[in-house]
């Protein structure tokens, strides 16, 4: 489960249970089969993959799904090359809605093909929804049609967040880790700057690094840390299990996300650590996470690929407890005014209700 899967899951959930909507999500499955699941209102079709190219799943039985009904609204969320063919292609709706979660920034070569397509995806897009206004401005694709574009920011489950802290989570990490913690959640992936998390973290004393999650570059990132000798004072703690989630956000005093391309487009992992009432270290990126993230306001906004911008910033929010406890507060009313499920779903609702 990442950012985009909650987010559907949320999203799905909430047309099922406050509109009565009756719901169909169409994904790949891992493997060769199509599975089909009812989770109350909200119908998951698990398309066989056949293989993966370039990170991107390859499904005929996606194609073949996607005809067998006919649709108000067909909501795309991209990128998802494989969907975005199957809606164009095979699809019938009434209405067509992209969410444009991210550009296409590493599979360069893929998008000199896909250009085109990508172009006749977004001129037959009813509405764009984006998470952030700076994604807007900042997408080479999406100033190309803001006329369609809407900005709902995307939501989380407030009450989860906000709920009673489990104590032997924090007592756990007390008895084997030096507080105070910095805390980073997320995929370790190539776009996560988390390598020049660790170099910042050579000047940052007397505390610890938490990292949960897990991903292709954990090997090389260990290697650094071995290097840098700083096993003692980096914690990886691997994927955790999403009920533990919101006790290890409210057992650490600061959270960092320091990505350092714009594939980082949002950061949903902020505005989950915010609702806990942390303070955010981020880079500025010129996509949302900026905008979930206020500089001087919720927390601070350090150039990218920076490790002395990042370990300055860290060493200020950790050395100074009246300041950590005002951005933490000031981030906890922010997620209760912007970025709750609610309000998202409700957004999302009215879209759909002016497009039909």
């Amino acid at each position: 489960m990442g950012g985009i899967e909650n987010h559907l899951r949320l999203l799905t959930q909430g047309l099922s249970q406050v509109a009565g909507m009756e719901v169909d999500v169409l994904v790949t499955n891992s493997g060769p089969r199509t599975v089909v699941e009812q989770h109350g209102h909200v119908r998951v079709t698990k398309a066989g993959r056949l293989a993966n190219i370039a990170s991107a799943p390859i499904s005929l039985a996606l194609l073949q799904e996607i005809g067998r009904r006919s649709y108000d609204i067909i909501h795309l969320h991209f990128p998802y090359p494989v969907g975005e063919m199957a809606a164009l292609g095979w699809g019938r709706t009434r209405r067509l809605v992209i969410t444009y979660h991210s550009d296409v920034v590493r599979q360069q070569f893929i998008l000199r093909f896909y250009h085109p397509f990508l172009l006749k995806l977004l001129s037959r897009a009813d509405a764009i929804i984006a998470g952030s206004p700076d994604y807007i401005e900042s997408s080479p694709y999406l100033t190309q049609f803001r006329d369609k574009c809407t900005v709902i920011p995307f939501g989380i489950d407030l009450s989860y967040f906000q709920s009673r802290a489990l104590p032997e989570v924090s007592a756990g990490l007390r008895a084997r880790f030096k507080p105070p913690y910095i805390l980073f959640v997320g995929k370790f992936r190539y776009y996560k700057g988390i390598h020049y998390l660790l170099e910042a973290m050579k000047d940052v004393k007397d505390c610890t690094l938490l990292l949960v999650g897990a991903g292709p570059e954990e090997a090389s990132l260990r290697a650094q840390a071995r290097r840098l000798g700083m096993e003692s004072r980096v914690a990886f703690l691997g994927q955790v299990a999403e009920s533990l989630l919101p006790s290890y956000y409210q057992s650490s005093q600061l959270f960092v996300l320091p990505s350092c391309l714009r594939a980082e487009a949002f950061g949903l992992v902020q505005v989950e650590a915010m609702a806990c009432g942390l303070p955010v270290v981020s880079t500025q990126l010129g996509t949302g996470t900026s905008f979930v993230n206020q500089h001087g306001v919720t927390g601070l906004v350090v150039p990218p690929a920076d490790p002395a911008a990042l370990s300055a910033a860290l060493n200020l929010i950790l050395g100074d407890h009246q300041l950590r406890h005002k951005l933490g507060q000031a981030a906890r009313r922010r997620v209760a005014e912007e970025f709750t499920a609610e309000r998202m779903v409700q957004a999302v609702l009215d879209l759909y209700g002016r497009l039909l």
